[in-house]
């Protein structure tokens, strides 16, 4: 947050109104060390007996004491409150100040001392203007040291005179404020275009598109929170959980959510949420193709295809009565169930069917059959043959390695959804013997889950789905994303101008209705806050050849000597890059060196070599942890802020892949302060 120097003189350290800020946040660390220590100590009530019901009673409300426990457990490095507000008398019943923080903090008596962020009464702090300041007298922010001591305090009048910017320049001394580690949550900055949607409703779902440091990763996270906030019951039903594009970032963000005082999210990346491993690898071709939105229809008809025409009735003995029903009859029944439900309930409702029609004959016959009846002749012989002929059992990998090995099969399926060049690229030139000893790709894996959804309805039983990165998402992990919450909502995050992966579904009206989210509302993030302005116009240079229908952002900092370029040669490149990593040191904050994924190992060598102790990044999941140089691979930096960055031969990320362009845009927009080029070869043509 804002350091002390930057405040003005009335909270110069040791004045008696700042002991008295610092006597108040030592009175509230108290009192939540209290109400952490009441809710340890508490015991759970259990209810005896070992039935199933009271034992997960008891199991859930032990989960709920540990989770309670967690949620209120002091975190040193983060400041309790950040900011206040002054009302006029009468505001808000008795109380005409209530201090903002990340969690809800009361005295013994039940007294709030800090009152949630995500409270109707905290709303003015990110919302409250001179034209409109809602009643507020006084906005104060607190500044506060790297091991969240308060250091001082700035205060922006509501009524008489007082500075215009002041709101402007604490936004620009938090995001300049040094970082190292993971990323820091920026409820204290909230802006209110950020704010609008941080607080959305839960209904319907929401889709952000934020350009490079417009702060859409922490929007979402925030929105979590204030979800599980306002809709903490509702929510509880299904779970929350973030998808996120990689383990790196991940890790990246872990910390955001525990600050904010939820502990319960998951945060995992879309192979994590299949739960089923890879064991195989596409070519590239192959793994485009069957990320396409065209492989619904063609898995639709594979399976479908089972199902084939009677080629006679069945005839039912019960003693020394008959009982035909003919051929044109099951017939009528299949052609009415084909494809109005799902595969395997289908199968279950043929042979119901089948059973009523005989118990038909025997209603004509004078018989008084009931259900028990009608269960037994759909569970007969001749009625499970006719099944097995007609509409026989699958599996997913049955179809799907029918589908990937016959080439007639494939033609079949396919129709014209796919031309006979790209349906030889989606056959295996090796096909396994049969489907129990197949090895599934990752593209393989979102097939099959098409196909599970195909047979046997999945629950979609997730509360809220955030997706971040989702521009990089293929209609087939969309598909797959939005069944498991097909009865919930979803917050979707990316930039379209960041889509490197060459499956990416397109606009965002095609992402959400791969989704079934077609009436979520799509909201532009176009303020970088957290890019200086040098840098965002140097790399919207890209946007005409990568972005062309995207306006430009707008960077609303400019930081001096923010973006510098450096030509050298050959032989003096890696000397180049050493030096300006060991320049970039001697300043304060988080230092990345980002290169291609064939030239990051040799310069993380060369750093090594020199003795500065990099870390590089995608080897272990607390990188970021231990130091402040990070060696970043291209591809793995999407999403990732760094203090300064330093980028080597971009024309080396840029020509690595199809996508290489967007790639580099996203390497050039990670950093806060300051971004250098280092390159022997030409730079790209839109950059020179």
């Amino acid at each position: 947050m804002v350091e002390s120097a930057l405040l003005p003189a009335g909270s110069d350290p040791g004045s008696a109104e700042l002991e008295a800020e610092q006597a108040f946040l030592a009175e509230a660390r108290a009192a939540l060390a209290r109400m952490h220590l009441e809710v340890e100590e508490r015991d759970v009530p259990l209810i005896g007996g070992e039935d199933n019901d009271e034992r997960f009673t008891n199991e859930a409300n032990e989960r709920a004491k540990r989770q309670r426990t967690l949620a209120l457990q002091d975190l040193p490095d983060v400041p309790l409150f950040f900011g206040r507000l002054d009302y006029e008398a009468g505001t808000i019943e008795e109380i005409d100040r209530i201090y903002i923080g990340r969690r809800h903090v009361h005295d013994g008596s039940g007294s709030p001392l800090v009152i949630d962020w995500r409270a109707p009464v905290s709303v003015p702090f990110y919302r409250a203007t001179r034209s409109d300041r809602q009643r507020v007298l006084l906005r104060r922010r607190y500044g506060f040291s790297d091991v969240a001591e308060l250091s001082g305090f700035e205060d922006e009048p509501m009524i008489g005179a007082g500075e215009t910017d002041q709101a402007d320049a604490f936004l620009r001394a938090e995001i300049e404020r040094p970082r190292t580690g993971p990323m820091r949550d920026i409820v204290a900055t909230i802006q209110p275009e950020q704010d609008d949607l941080v607080r959305a409703p839960l209904h319907p779902s929401v889709c952000v598109q934020g350009a490079p440091g417009t702060g859409k990763t922490a929007v979402g996270l925030h929105r979590v929170a204030y979800l599980l906030y306002t809709e903490r019951e509702r929510l509880s039903r299904g779970g929350v959980v973030i998808v996120g594009p990689n383990r790196s970032f991940l890790s990246y963000i872990r910390k955001v959510l525990p600050a904010l005082g939820e502990v319960d999210v998951r945060q995992i990346t879309i192979e994590e949420l299949i739960s089923r491993p890879a064991t195989a690898v596409d070519e590239p071709t192959a793994a485009r193709l069957k990320s396409d939105a065209r492989m619904a229809a063609v898995l639709r008809r594979a399976l479908w295809s089972h199902v084939v025409a009677p080629t006679e009735g069945i005839l039912y003995s019960k003693g020394s009565q008959r009982f035909r029903v003919h051929d044109y009859q099951v017939a009528e029944i299949v052609a009415a169930l084909r494809e109005s439900t799902r595969y395997a309930p289908g199968r279950d409702a043929l042979a119901q069917r089948i059973a009523h029609a005989v118990l038909v004959l025997m209603e004509q016959r004078g018989e008084s059959p009931d259900d028990r009846v009608q269960n037994a002749v759909a569970r007969s012989k001749p009625v499970k043959a006719l099944l097995d002929a007609v509409w026989p059992r699958v599996t997913p990998e049955q179809v799907l390695h029918r589908l990937l090995s016959d080439a007639e099969f494939l033609a079949q399926a396919a129709g014209d959804d796919f031309t006979e060049d790209e349906r030889a690229a989606l056959l295996w030139q090796k096909p396994a013997r049969s489907w129990k000893s197949a090895k599934w790709s990752a593209a393989d894996i979102l097939l099959l889950d098409e196909l599970t959804d195909l047979i046997e309805r999945s629950s979609g039983s997730l509360g809220h789905l955030v997706l971040d990165e989702a521009q990089d998402l293929s209609a087939m992990q969309l598909r797959a994303l939005g069944r498991r919450g097909r009865t919930g909502s979803v917050t979707v995050l990316g930039d379209l101008a960041q889509a490197t992966s060459p499956w990416a579904a397109g606009p965002w009206e095609r992402v959400l209705g791969h989704l079934d989210k077609p009436d979520a509302l799509v909201v532009e993030l176009d303020r970088g806050f957290r890019v200086p302005d040098q840098i965002i116009n140097f790399a919207a240079k890209l946007l005409p050849r990568i972005a062309p229908t995207l306006g430009v952002p707008r960077g609303v900092r400019t930081v001096a000597d923010a973006l510098s370029i450096l030509e050298t040669d050959e032989p003096s490149f890696t000397d180049a890059l050493v030096s300006a990593c060991r320049s970039a040191l001697t300043g304060q904050g988080s230092v990345a060196l980002i290169a291609a994924d064939n030239q990051i190992t040799q310069l993380y060598d060369a750093l090594t070599a020199a003795g500065l102790q990099p870390a590089l990044l995608g080897t272990t999941e607390d990188e970021m942890d231990t130091t402040r140089l990070v060696c970043v691979p291209a591809t793995l930096a999407k999403g990732l802020e760094f203090d300064s960055v330093i980028v080597a031969e971009p024309t080396r990320i840029a020509t690595a892949e199809p996508q290489g362009l967007q790639r580099l845009y996203v390497v050039l927009t990670r950093a806060v302060s300051s971004l250098q080029i280092i390159h022997a070869t030409p730079l790209p043509a839109p950059l020179s």
